[in-house]
């Protein structure tokens, strides 16, 4: 709220300089940020008696927007990468796919690990679990389960993101 918006009959005020000026009624404080050529915002209006603050109102909304687009540009996505196994993998593909998985955990990204079971394969889950558990130890220096291995229709689906340092 600002200017005539604020109903309190006194305030506590805060100068341009961010010096206390202390408790003040409504209308002296209105008149002391007109004579500035400035705006009466309240800043805390919880407090008893409410906060104001003697500024210019345009300008800080002004740099309160700017400071905002320049958290939004600088904040990162975080995107779900995902990789397939097979359940009989041989080893230089598992070491593609692995490759590829530190790659998307090194990028900041999480990664959705899966093995996925064709025909009679289903009945081996456990090598699928093998498969899971290799890439969680290989890669647990750089990452944390978020989701342990969990067998899901006809694929077995385990979460890593990136360990924040």
């Amino acid at each position: 709220m600002i200017n005539d918006e604020i109903r309190a009959r006194e305030v506590r005020l805060v100068g341009a300089e961010g010096e206390q000026i202390g408790i003040k009624p409504i209308r002296e404080a209105l008149q002391m940020a007109i004579d500035l050529n400035l705006d009466l915002v309240n800043v805390a209006p919880q407090a008893k008696p409410p906060v104001c603050r003697i500024m210019d109102y345009g300008k800080f909304r002004y740099e309160q927007q700017k400071k905002e687009k320049e958290a939004r540009k600088n904040q990162k996505i975080v995107d779900i990468k995902e990789v397939w196994f097979r359940a009989n993998i041989e080893e230089h593909d598992y070491q593609t796919k692995f490759r590829n998985v530190v790659k998307f955990l090194n990028e900041g990204d999480k990664v959705k690990c899966s093995v996925r079971f064709r025909g009679r394969e289903i009945t081996h889950a456990n090598i699928g679990q093998k498969i899971l558990e290799r890439v969680k130890l290989e890669v647990a220096e750089i990452s944390v389960v978020e989701r342990q291995p969990k067998l899901e229709g006809r694929s077995m689906i385990m979460i890593l993101a990136p360990k924040s340092s």
